[in-house]
């Protein structure tokens, strides 16, 4: 790969002159160089300062999707020179659908005794960095994201539910005003639940501020023993619950019932075949190499 292009990338992941030197053993006036070599032949401005603040211009974007793409074609073609099968998928999942909804397809792969795999298990927003910086192949998100930036494919679309100690009364679909005397449990900020959750409360005139009490939990096993035991109320996916009877089961008016699990990868490359490949394990239609 076109070593201004890895200095560019470099740059762009750390947003900042001195750490880039330093992670590509140059000097500070190298890297420096390189990106100006790269605004010349393009003739375009590709950062910008904000008093002390690097930013990145709009056709700073254009080419960091273009050379994010070729870093990862890069790697596979290395691959396809080594004449190396590709039995390594690196994949990354929102909490919901890494903990309670891959796991077949996770087990049919595995079955295969060549077949490695690495699963990170993170929120929508360091899963697409994730992708960005090329440390996972694709993403199974819950969360909103870029369809213009990245390849995309629905896996599926899944019920969002309120949910309540068994023993809680009321109707199923109810308003959201009548909520606000309840303590929330919430999923920490760059999770997909959240952004949903708030997403919705701001286009109604409210906020997690209108709620009695607001805890953030960042694991869902943490949620559901909290809404078990009685300390508050929370909006999780179906999958997390499943036919567990010790849950009481709500709608709220204004709040979306419903939203999509989406599989990400990075445009122009052959990840999204791999995911292809991947979720075909779940029916047992996929049973041999990953080239």
């Amino acid at each position: 790969m076109d070593k201004k292009l890895e200095t560019f990338l470099t740059v762009c992941r750390t947003m900042n002159y001195r750490e880039a030197a330093e992670i590509l053993h140059l000097t500070q006036p190298a890297v420096t160089k390189q990106i100006q070599s790269l605004e010349a032949e393009y003739g375009v401005k590709l950062f910008s300062y904000d008093g002390r603040h690097l930013h990145k211009t709009e056709k700073c974007g254009i080419l960091e999707s273009y050379a994010r793409s070729l870093e990862y074609n890069y790697q596979e073609m290395m691959l396809s020179m080594q004449e190396k099968d590709r039995f390594h998928l690196r994949i990354g999942a929102t909490k919901t659908i890494g903990d309670y909804v891959i796991g077949p397809a996770i087990m049919s792969y595995l079955k295969v005794p060549e077949h490695e795999l690495t699963l990170i298990v993170d929120n929508t927003e360091k899963l697409l960095k994730n992708i960005d910086d090329n440390n996972i192949d694709f993403a199974i998100i819950e969360g909103r994201f870029d369809k213009k930036k990245y390849d995309h494919k629905l896996f599926r679309k899944e019920p969002f539910i309120g949910v309540g100690k068994i023993n809680a009364s009321g109707k199923k679909i109810i308003k959201p005003e009548s909520l606000f005397k309840e303590t929330i449990i919430v999923r920490e900020k760059g999770s997909g639940t959240r952004e949903f959750f708030e997403r919705d409360l701001h286009n109604m005139g409210y906020s997690l501020s209108s709620f009695e009490r607001v805890i953030e939990l960042s694991s869902f096993r943490l949620i559901r023993e909290a809404v078990k035991y009685g300390i508050g109320i929370s909006f999780v996916y179906e999958s997390v619950i499943n036919d567990d009877p010790g849950f009481y089961r709500f709608n709220v008016e204004g709040i979306q019932r419903e939203h999509e699990f989406n599989v990400v990868s990075l445009k122009n490359t052959p990840a999204q075949k791999y995911a292809d490949r991947f979720m075909e394990d779940i029916s047992g239609k996929n049973n041999g190499t990953y080239h």
